[in-house]
Order: structure tokens, then sequence, then C-alpha cells
């Protein structure tokens, strides 16, 4: 098989080399994208003074869009705290990121904003939202988590998110953006290869899953995912992640990543708050699908559509 792709390589000029190792005169041209890695916790406006930080870092380096984690605006100490320092859309803190994304110019995906929806009031409950801001500040796409993570892992605790979290109601379709069609996810909806797979079939080109990964799923599941997810739907994979202690209930993996549509982790976060940067390539992406046509080789006779098409 290896012969074979190396052929198909020099036939077609068709590189497989990853990304990350992959030189080419133009790639300077290709847009730049940022990943912030945060240490979330119950106090917000340093939470926001931080991601300003990364942000501003990132358009100072020249990235069209940065990502930010699941959380990014707190982590509380309790489903009680998280609550009451929740905000609806249209609060304070979702105007400082929208004056924020019109001061530096660039796309901010803010990875799970505690929402105040308009339920509140009837259910005291609130939604796990994945906000999309363009350059100009204004709100192109939310995307209310659909998989919540009520889960009991031995030695890290458990968790159980709909004590007072909603899950969303649908999937959102993938959104152009200066650096490609992306697809929003939150975290725990990694798990769901068939959400990836529906974002893909709408057309997403950059899959996105800003996450808050614990001690314990971290290190045994978050790359196998990340790059599995990659592999199966050809797209970009973003994940924005919260790291270390967030208060004394709580701490998070980290590793944030960029992984390509070949599998290749292009880009990693040291440990630590930070950002690391990547370039996007969707000309690597279109030989990739054309060369492995895997999506017109499914067999839906067989197994079925993989649900309606998105709205």
């Amino acid at each position: 098989m290896t012969g074979l792709w190396k052929r198909l390589s020099e036939e077609k000029g068709f590189s497989l080399m990853p990304r990350a190792m992959a030189t080419s005169s133009s790639s300077c041209k290709l847009p730049l994208v940022a990943v912030c890695q945060v240490t979330s916790t119950p106090d917000k406006q340093q939470n926001f003074k931080t991601c300003a930080e990364l942000v501003r870092e990132a358009a100072r380096l020249g990235a069209c869009l940065a990502f930010l984690p699941e959380a990014f605006d707190f982590i509380a100490r309790d489903p009680a705290e998280t609550l009451r320092l929740s905000e609806p859309l249209g609060g304070k803190l979702l105007e400082e990121y929208t004056q924020l994304a019109r001061e530096c110019g660039l796309w901010l995906s803010l990875g799970g904003f505690h929402e105040r929806g308009q339920d509140w009031e009837q259910t005291q409950k609130i939604y796990n939202c994945h906000v999309l801001l363009n350059s100009k500040g204004a709100v192109v796409a939310t995307y209310r988590k659909t998989h919540l993570c009520d889960v009991e892992i031995p030695g890290q605790g458990p968790m159980c998110e709909s004590n007072s979290t909603i899950p969303g109601p649908s999937l959102e379709s993938p959104v152009s953006t200066p650096a490609g069609k992306i697809g929003l996810a939150v975290c725990y909806d990694m798990r769901f290869p068939e959400l990836s797979l529906a974002l893909a079939q709408a057309g997403a080109e950059i899959l996105t899953y800003p996450s808050a990964f614990g001690s314990v799923t971290g290190p045994a599941h978050w790359e196998v995912l990340l790059r599995a997810r990659a592999i199966e739907t050809q797209c970009y994979v973003v994940a924005a992640a919260q790291c270390g202690r967030h208060h004394e209930k709580r701490a998070s993996y980290g590793h944030s990543m960029v992984v390509d549509p070949w599998g290749t982790v292009v880009a990693r976060c040291s440990e630590g708050p930070g950002l690391c940067l990547a370039r996007i390539d969707l000309n690597y992406l279109r030989q990739l699908r054309q060369h492995l046509p895997v999506f017109q080789h499914r067999r839906p006779d067989l197994y079925g559509n993989l649900g309606h098409p998105l709205s």
C-alpha cells in the first residue's frame, strides 16, 4: 500500500507529507488560526482579561480567527454558582467580546458560554452555547451543546451537566469564515461521530471542539478522538481546551491542538495557558478528498443516512 500511495503522489503531484512538515512558497498566504488555552476560574473579569490578552496576541501574529475553549467565561464550583454567574447573550460579557472582536479585527469562536436563554424564567436552567463572532463583532452563529456530559469516571469524579443545563435542540449549519466553513460542536459532542459526519456532509471543512476534558479521560481519549474525527470527516479539527486547576474541585487536561484532514497534529499548546497557531490549507483538504473519496463510497442502502439535512 505504501508503494501505491508513493505512485499516486508522484503521478498526481499529491503530497501526503504532514502539513506541519511540508514547505511551500505560498504557505504564508494561507489563513492562520489561533487556538487559545486558558484556566478559567469563577472570576469572570479575570477570565476575560486572560482571554483578551491571548486574542490580542493572536491578532498581532496575523490570525484571522481565534478559538477559545468551553467555559471560557467561567468555571464555577457547583451548579448553583454556575446558574448565578450565567448571563444572556445580550449581557455585559458578550458585549465585551464583541468589542474585542471589533478592536482586533478578527473572528472569535467562543467555545462554550453559560447562556441564560429565553426560557430562563420558566426553566431556571441554561444552555452551553458556542458563539461565533465575525470581525465586526456580530453574532453570526450560535450552537447549543446537544450532548450533555452526565458521567461517572473513576478517579475523575462525577459530572452531571444536566443539573444546570438544557441540551440544545439542533445542529448549526456550517458557517463560512475567512479560514473555511466551520462546523460547531462542544467537548462531549466529539464522542458522537454521527454529529461530525453530519456537519461534514453539510459542507464543513473545519470542525471545532472547544473543551474542558478531565485528567483521566484526557490522556486516554483526547488526541485519539480528535484525530479520528479529522480522518473520518477529512476536515481540519480545532480543539481549544481548558487546562490546569480551576479551583479546589476541578482541573482540566489541556493539550489544545489542531489536526489536519490526514490526521496529523499540526499544532499543539504546551502546558499551561497560551496559544498555538496553524495554517488552514483547503487545497490540501480538497486534494485529499479527491484521492480518498470516502463520502462517495458510503452505503446508505446498508446503514441509512445520517438523519435529516441540517436547516
